[in-house]
């Protein structure tokens, strides 16, 4: 700021030298007893390096400026269009998984009409011990009173609702896999004869996962509010989720930042029957070469 509006005068000493001597070197010896090259001397591929070099670097700054003018126009430069999205892979899939289910569900239905009828010799109490196994691995609806507890993330831009808890980070405002199983598991251990999570019935290879803010569930895909719903005496379910330590931190989530929890009592519920594959799947021994 202090040099502006002043006006510079450079003032600059020109000294003629005559060149004296020319060595066998190729350079010239002047009378101020320095040398310089002679211009036979000078490689004359330097000259094209550079020529190549300043036209690289013109290729160069025309491709970063039709790259900022192409995005200025409003592209988006990490877009990929031949990719489709990832969101709408798993919608697909999911959808597919559900028709498969259905059809599942149809064929089980054929297997436990044959089933009948190939057991009409067997015994009562026979009779009797089949649907007892049947009720336990969770393929037959099952009616009875029940408890179901909703689940939910907490708005994006919720703060903290208790004085002296510090501001939620992103992942405190969401549900987690470890809610959701915190759930299940208290609600097993007070004597549920059956859970549902959304639409699903649960049986015992059932794996509860979350990616992100989404329910991974036997092949398809949720989102919140996660609705729990369990078949049982309902004063036992309560006392189980009260006395589950995971349930109760979960709750202080709920009391500092606003994270969706509600329990309800029905008179009467009908869970449907698991209409996945029961196949198991493990590991087996690969033999030596």
């Amino acid at each position: 700021m202090g040099y502006l509006g002043r006006h510079w005068r450079f003032r600059a000493s020109v000294s003629v030298v005559l060149p004296r001597v020319v060595k066998e070197t190729g350079y010239l010896v002047t009378d101020a007893g320095g040398t310089s090259p002679t211009p036979s001397s000078r490689p004359a591929h330097r000259t094209v390096a550079l020529r190549v070099l300043s036209a690289g670097v013109f290729a160069l700054a025309g491709l970063i400026f039709w790259t900022s003018f192409d995005t200025a126009k409003g592209v988006d430069i990490r877009s990929d269009d031949p990719l489709p999205k990832l969101s709408d892979n798993v919608r697909g899939k999911s959808s597919h998984n559900e028709q498969l289910e259905k059809q599942v569900a149809a064929d089980r239905g054929d297997v436990d009409r044959l089933t009948r009828q190939g057991s009409a010799g067997l015994s009562t109490a026979e009779r009797r011990r089949i649907d007892g196994l049947d009720a336990v691995v969770g393929t037959d609806p099952l009616t009875g009173p029940s408890v179901q507890v909703t689940l939910n993330d907490a708005p994006p831009d919720a703060a903290a609702l208790v004085p002296g808890v510090p501001d939620p980070q992103p992942n405190d405002l969401v549900i987690h896999q470890q809610d959701l199983q915190a759930v299940v598991n208290a609600l097993w251990q007070g004597g549920a004869r059956g859970i549902q999570i959304m639409d699903q019935r649960l049986i015992s290879t059932s794996a509860v996962r979350c990616v992100g803010n989404t329910l991974i569930l036997q092949g398809r895909v949720y989102s919140p509010p996660y609705r729990v719903t369990a078949v049982g005496d309902p004063k036992k379910l309560h006392q189980a989720l009260d006395a589950s330590p995971a349930v109760q931190n979960y709750l202080q989530y709920v009391r500092a930042y606003g994270l969706g929890w509600k329990v309800s009592e029905r008179s009467a519920t009908t869970l449907p029957g698991y209409a996945g594959s029961v196949d198991l799947h493990y590991a087996t021994p690969v033999s030596p070469p």
